[in-house]
């Protein structure tokens, strides 16, 4: 971490979480901060649903939530941004304190709750920038109070195709009290239908990614591997964060309930990757989310299994020029290793991660 990234980090560590997340989102939308030069090497371009990612690493969804600064993020060096997750209605939330810093374990535990403007102020920003290059995806979820949570999910579907580069069904937060269930398989096979019913009726269609948990075992991961492969859903993001706890340093800051992130995720998230790979086979779409940090942790996800990274909660800890040196670490490795593209990576520590228990 750089001189100035270590004073920005202190300075926003001063405030509380949630009011520092507002005020790097107010930091981007004026074109600050200035992030790493961006690093353009063909060797990591990926290919996949159609699309060509300049690089593997993305902005993982619940960081611009409203989609305010897509083109922001694009610039700090990602290959592509997620926004939302959004839903139809407006909502705020779950009551405050709900974002917790667990500063010696290099990890966040939320529980936010899909706060967000919903659909219409998030249309309006995507509308705007319509016609500019770059990957957005749009993350989509379910009201809280809704009576019909799938019709939720058609609805943003129906609204976002036109704009997004790729769509991602999110039913895997913790923070809405039975949204989980959805990835039970009944209800995922009623869910799977009726969205990709809603993107066929649209005018355009984009890839249909599914986000899990990383709280599932290995019955309910075959079971959601069966159904992604007998709904030809093109992609699965792999995972939120867990409401398990492993070892944790950061006293009772770490009991609070919500789902935890960053560092102590990258084990149990990797492996849950690994079987989803081996489940699914090698032509599904997996993007690895959980405890990337590094180049060295981006490269291992993909060894895993992983197509493509996405990270957020590292960004916290590392500051925003974070994309920026993971690229050009991943662009190194490429050269030192003589690989001609970094696919050449995927899957050659897929075994060792598979076989791992899910403890």
């Amino acid at each position: 971490m750089s001189v100035l990234d270590r004073l920005g980090q202190k300075l926003l560590f001063t405030f509380d979480p949630e009011t520092a997340h507002g005020l790097s989102i107010a930091a981007l939308r004026c074109g600050l901060p200035a992030g790493a030069r961006t690093v353009r090497d063909a060797r990591l371009m990926v290919s996949l649903c159609g699309l060509d990612f300049p690089n593997p690493l993305g902005m993982a969804a619940g960081y611009d939530k409203n989609a305010e600064v897509p083109d922001a993020l694009l610039g700090l060096g990602f290959g592509f941004a997620e926004v939302g997750t959004i839903t139809p209605l407006p909502q705020a939330g779950n009551p405050k304190p709900r974002i917790f810093r667990l500063t010696a374990d290099e990890a966040v535990i939320n529980r936010l709750g899909f706060n967000n403007e919903g659909h219409a102020a998030a249309e309006k920003r995507l509308a705007a920038r319509r016609g500019r290059s770059g990957i957005v995806g749009v993350n989509i979820g379910a009201n809280k109070d809704s009576a019909d949570r799938i019709g939720d999910y058609e609805r943003g579907v129906a609204l976002f195709a036109r704009y997004a580069s790729y769509l991602t069904v999110n039913i895997s937060s913790p923070n809405t009290p039975g949204l989980r269930n959805m990835q039970a398989r009944e209800q995922l096979g009623e869910l799977l239908s009726r969205a990709m019913a809603a993107r066929a009726s649209a005018a355009a269609q984009p890839p249909l990614f599914l986000k899990i948990a990383p709280d599932l075992v290995e019955a309910e991961l075959e079971d959601i591997a069966a159904e992604v492969v007998e709904k030809r859903i093109d992609g699965i993001i792999v995972s939120n964060t867990t409401i398990s706890r492993p070892p944790l340093r950061s006293g009772d800051v770490a009991r609070e309930t919500g789902g935890l992130s960053g560092k102590p995720l990258f084990e149990r998230s990797t492996v849950v990757l690994a079987k989803m790979r081996k489940l699914v086979g090698p032509g599904i779409a997996i993007v690895g989310v959980g405890g990337v940090d590094s180049a060295e942790t981006a490269l291992e996800k993909i060894r895993a299994g992983a197509d493509l990274v996405q990270i957020y909660t590292g960004m916290i800890y590392a500051g925003p020029a974070l994309p920026g040196r993971i690229v050009a670490g991943m662009a190194r490795f490429c050269e030192t290793e003589r690989l001609k593209s970094i696919r050449e990576l995927r899957d050659s520590h897929l075994d060792r991660w598979a076989s791992k228990p899910l403890s």
